[in-house]
């Protein structure tokens, strides 16, 4: 770590500092020059963007040589005529009260405490013009006619999560404390030093200054000079990028334009008065510079490439970025742009188009946005997961903490960006598993997670037919899976399996419905006699695949509203009458990922050629309910049945809680147990209870009509 020299325990202080002679404070400043600039970087707003700002911190630390004295004299001599730098009070003899918890003592002033005075006067006039700037409208900022770079973008590197902490910190209190924190932390100034310095830079507070940068230091740790000398606050140590090369040429085209535009408009203010200047300006909030650090590519999360496989938290926070451009900045930069002008909440619920630039060229961005998910920008850096060419599009897939995005141009130029958002919160080694990168004619390709071994593409409503492989690039991009028909022919579906470095022998199938997450299929078996309630289990055993095969053609249904997983829960089989063989009741419930879900109760005959009958809910089915989960783990209903000989029944069937049924209706009768059949002629709907332990009462599903047909 590189170590500065102080100097106030030598009784050096702005006030006894002389103005040193050109030649003598150009040598201290080349030679203290990255250490000048990083205390000016510190202090400007970061609101002012990190290009602008590397910039300005240059230019303050370089201007800070233009008030010492032209002709060259002993730095230790007063002078007694006029300064040119701003009226500094003399030093007080006794020492400022500042109520600091825990005061540094001063460090030894080294081997070059005789440039001492010369570097503690730069040091003050850096500060000075740092705080003068930082109060000044944010427009004005920056612009200073040196260094001036044109086509490329500077700024320093990215550094980690603690680093991204402290700069969060510091951009979210005044100039001020931000300066007194560089003072107390970087430059190892006394407090009394500080509060000094701080008062000739203009700070009409400083204690108030100090006490709010000694809270921010105690918060941060012991880290915070570490933190401090890496190379996040760095701005001599920078990365360059090219600007946007593709819209320089419309740029120029339009400079004609602008020039004419401005000629008008400077003889328009010629002749209209000025009003007169405001109030002073407000500090950009903090709201504001977490936006513009979520809109910098340079920021975006990479997580490292092993950490899934040690890790508790197995979800989209553990995968990698990969793809061959994931340090395009331009592609990233005009996704983050894309995402971040994707903020009229209706207008992408109807998947309209809306007018923005992507690649010099007016196209359209068509935004889609799954139900109950936020179309808003990010509020922080968001975390890179893929960046490369699918099916001739670029496209970038990004994760927020609670959502997926997806963007995606075309390679040729020709038509408009598109932006996906998804819901994808609380996702596990499951539901976080895959994630549709692009769909094409062929069919959808998915880019797997890295925990993914083994992947695999199954027709559900052929479960004797084996799983077909799947082949997967080294990006994690799998091979087109092929669409399903109109017609419910079939029904592809991805089985994949877990690496048994996270789990073992862990096989899902998922199946897409047409949104950035296909949907995670499970299976509850029917209750067995004297066992205890069953748990959702996956749907890939023989067992398993035979039950989707039954309810697989409701899937396509579900296309477009968001839903994260599909269980099938067989509560009950119940024996027919006439030995007609075994129905079996189910329960189907899809949930969002919000907790809302669709339940659907269904009885299936005997005769697998025959699809299940659905029966009506008790009511109006509320979008928010606990019904077939493991907050609602009874249910009861009942449909009307002919068999085979032509007789009618009335059918009904409960959960394993359940001890007396009762119909009332067309049909009356009470039966003690789970399971009613009572023949009869009737037809109409039948009201249906349950009696559960304690007297609890159910209402039951069911139906008018003729109901299910004979076996």
């Amino acid at each position: 770590m590189q170590s500065y020299d102080t100097f106030p325990s030598t009784g050096i202080s702005p006030a006894a500092t002389p103005r040193p002679g050109r030649d003598e404070a150009e040598a201290v400043l080349v030679e203290h020059y990255p250490r000048l600039v990083r205390l000016a970087h510190l202090i400007l707003p970061p609101t002012l963007g990190r290009h602008r700002r590397v910039l300005a911190a240059h230019s303050l630390a370089q201007k800070s040589l233009a008030a010492a004295r032209s002709r060259p004299g002993p730095s230790s001599s007063r002078t007694t005529g006029p300064r040119s730098g701003p009226a500094v009070p003399a030093q007080r003899r006794e020492p400022v009260p500042v109520p600091v918890p825990v005061p540094v003592p001063d460090p030894d002033p080294g081997p070059d405490h005789g440039q001492g005075p010369v570097l503690a006067w730069l040091r003050s006039r850096v500060v000075s013009a740092a705080l003068r700037a930082a109060a000044r409208p944010r427009w004005s900022l920056g612009r200073h006619p040196l260094p001036a770079v044109l086509g490329l973008r500077l700024f320093p590197r990215a550094g980690g999560d603690d680093e991204l902490a402290l700069e969060s910190a510091l951009a979210a209190v005044a100039p001020e404390v931000r300066a007194a924190f560089a003072l107390r932390v970087l430059e190892g100034l006394t407090a009394q030093s500080a509060a000094l310095l701080l008062a000739a830079a203009g700070v009409t507070a400083p204690h108030g200054a100090l006490r709010a940068a000694e809270h921010l230091r105690t918060t941060m740790g012991s880290e915070a000079e570490s933190l401090l000398q890496g190379a996040e606050f760095d701005p001599c140590t920078v990365q360059a990028r090219p600007t946007d090369l593709l819209r320089r040429r419309h740029r120029t085209r339009l400079a004609a334009l602008a020039a004419a535009v401005l000629l008008a408009a400077s003889m328009t203010a010629v002749l209209t008065p000025r009003p007169e200047a405001g109030g002073p300006a407000t500090s950009a909030t903090a709201l504001d510079v977490a936006a513009a650090r979520a809109a910098d590519p340079e920021l975006l999360v990479r997580t490292p490439g092993e950490r899934w496989s040690d890790t508790a938290r197995v979800d989209f926070t553990a995968w990698p970025a990969r793809g061959a451009r994931t340090g395009d900045t331009a592609l990233l930069s005009r996704a983050l742009d894309a995402w971040a002008r994707a903020t009229d909440d209706r207008t992408a619920r109807r998947t309209g188009e809306r007018a923005g630039a992507r690649a010099g060229d007016v196209a359209a961005l068509r935004v889609t946005v799954t139900p109950d998910t936020q179309a808003t920008p990010p509020a922080a850096p968001a975390r890179l997961l893929f960046a490369g060419q699918v099916d001739g599009s670029a496209v970038v897939l990004l994760h927020d903490g609670g959502r997926l995005v997806r963007y995606a141009e075309p390679l040729t130029g020709q038509g408009g960006a598109t932006l996906e958002l998804a819901r994808a919160d609380d996702a596990d080694v499951t539901t976080g598993a895959a994630v549709a990168v692009s769909r094409a004619p062929l069919g959808a390709r998915f880019l797997l997670a890295p925990w993914i071994d083994e992947s695999a593409v199954r027709d559900l409503l052929r479960p004797d037919v084996p799983a077909r492989r799947l082949a997967v690039s080294d990006d994690g991009v799998t091979d087109p899976v092929p669409p399903a028909p109109g017609d419910c022919g079939r029904l592809p579906a991805l089985q994949v399996r877990s690496s048994s470095r996270i789990v073992e022998n862990h096989s899902f199938l998922l199946a897409d419905l047409g949104g950035l997450n296909p949907a995670h299929l499970t299976w509850t078996p029917p209750p067995g006699t004297g066992a205890p309630a069953r748990q959702p289990r996956e749907a890939t055993s023989a067992a398993g695949l035979a039950a989707w095969a039954r309810s697989a053609c409701a899937l396509p249904d579900l296309r477009g509203t968001g839903v994260r997983a599909v269980n099938r829960w067989e509560f009950a089989q119940q024996t027919l009458p006439e030995r007609a063989g075994r129905a079996t009741w189910t329960c189907t419930r899809a949930e969002n990922w919000d907790g809302r879900a669709r339940v659907t109760v269904a009885w299936e005959g005997p005769d697998t050629r025959t699809g299940p009958t659905p029966v009506r809910p008790p009511g109006t089915q509320a979008a928010h309910t606990a019904a077939c989960s493991r907050f609602g783990q009874h249910v009861l209903a009942g449909t009307y049945w002919t068999a085979p000989s032509g007789a009618r029944y009335y059918l009904a069937a409960g959960s394993r809680a359940l001890t007396t049924v009762t119909a009332r209706g067309p049909v009356s009768v009470t039966v003690r147990g789970r399971f009613l059949a009572v023949r009869t002629n009737a037809a109409g709907p039948v009201r249906l209870t349950g009696t559960l332990p304690g007297t609890v009462e159910l209402r039951g599903w069911g139906e008018s009509g003729e109901g299910a047909g004979g076996s």
